[in-house]
């Protein structure tokens, strides 16, 4: 049973009660029609205070009011009106509490002009004190309750921002992860398939090419083994702020562009050795990838690379003059994976064919962008 519910009972047994002993104790003197009717409607109103909290207040308080002038016997009926203030002001009316209250007390003022009284002075300024207790103490426990509501209203948006927070870095995770193996097999994968074609095609004509093409899928295939391996170990790590270096670096520059089987002029100026992690592995993703890009599709063996490290920021571009097929503004995962790598550094990557032939690829990444 609800506390409410309990308070409710309890007050209208013990009114009841105190009304039945008034009637037991002045047996002498016979109730009139008010000393029962009044009292039912005060029991009835403190029932149903908490459904209708303004009409309950006025009636009982009304019920009360005319209860001592008119009834012949004195019930406890006096402490009702006090609940029915706490009610109504807890529930927010606390203007209706207000001015019932001030209106009870008015009138009991006026009917205490007359030659004979009912409650002396004393009594009058302690009911007086009991109103604005009751009135005061309703407005508090709402505001408690209120403070209490949005309280448990910012802890469940809280947690539900949590939840999306979570949700939102596992599906960065899953496009990291995607991005990386992508990056690691793609280019790799690629060259294998470019070095057996070569191997096929001249396994008769020219024997010592294709021995040539099979020591390059020997290396490619050891290096793309390492390079997962590594690519693994750094996704299963446990503790972000301690990252491992890439297998790739711009250090390692010279060896990125062997490994891509073209012939490529490489244009470097400012310092690459003291890049940030982030931006490191950013970079040379975005190079091998554009590499790649070049032997697979432009139909070209040659491309120019140029890395530079100023003004905060390091810029990459790679061109060729090929006429393979030509790649819209955004177009293939290669192109959307290199794009994410900058973007989520701060930076910006423009990629699409030259107006004098061939494609080039431009990325800008800030080295302040790294966290």
């Amino acid at each position: 049973m609800r506390r409410s519910t309990i308070v409710s009972v309890a007050a209208v047994a013990i009114m009841l009660l105190g009304v039945l002993a008034a009637w037991i104790i002045r047996a002498d003197q016979p109730p009139n029609a008010l000393d029962v009717v009044l009292p039912l409607i005060t029991a009835a109103g403190v029932l149903l205070r908490k459904r209708y909290p303004v009409l309950t207040l006025i009636v009982v308080s009304a019920a009360v009011v005319a209860y001592y002038p008119f009834a012949r016997l004195d019930g406890p009926l006096i402490f009702v009106p006090f609940l029915m203030l706490y009610t109504a002001a807890d529930h927010g009316h606390l203007t209706a509490a207000i001015t019932t209250g001030s209106a009870s007390l008015l009138l009991m003022g006026l009917g205490e002009t007359g030659d004979v009284r009912h409650v002396d002075d004393s009594a009058l300024a302690m009911i007086a004190g009991w109103v604005v207790a009751a009135i005061a103490a309703g407005s508090v426990s709402r505001n408690r309750r209120a403070y209490l509501e949005e309280a448990d209203r910012r802890v469940r948006e809280a947690e539900h921002g949590r939840e999306e927070e979570a949700r939102r870095r596992a599906g960065e995770e899953r496009l990291r992860i995607a991005r990386e193996l992508h990056d690691v097999l793609g280019h790799n994968v690629s060259m294998i398939n470019v070095q057996a074609s070569a191997a096929l095609h001249g396994l008769k004509k020219r024997p010592e090419d294709a021995e040539a093409a099979l020591r390059a899928i020997k290396d490619t295939s050891k290096e793309t083994l390492r390079e997962l391996r590594t690519t693994l170990g750094v996704l299963r790590q446990v503790d972000e702020d301690a990252p491992t270096a890439p297998a790739d670096s711009l250090g390692r520059i010279d060896a990125l562009v062997a490994a891509s089987g073209l012939e490529v002029r490489t244009e470097l100026s400012g310092p690459l050795e003291e890049v940030p992690v982030e931006v490191d592995l950013a970079a040379t993703r975005i190079i091998r990838e554009a590499l790649t890009n070049v032997s697979r599709h432009s139909g070209t063996k040659a491309a120019t690379l140029s890395v530079s490290n100023t003004s905060g920021n390091i810029l990459i571009c790679v061109e060729d003059d090929g006429p393979g097929a030509v790649f819209t503004e955004g177009s293939g995962y290669g192109l959307q994976g290199m794009r994410e790598r900058a973007t989520a550094l701060g930076g910006r990557l423009d990629a699409g064919p030259r107006p004098e032939g061939g494609f080039r690829v431009v990325a800008e990444l800030p080295l302040n962008g790294a966290t």
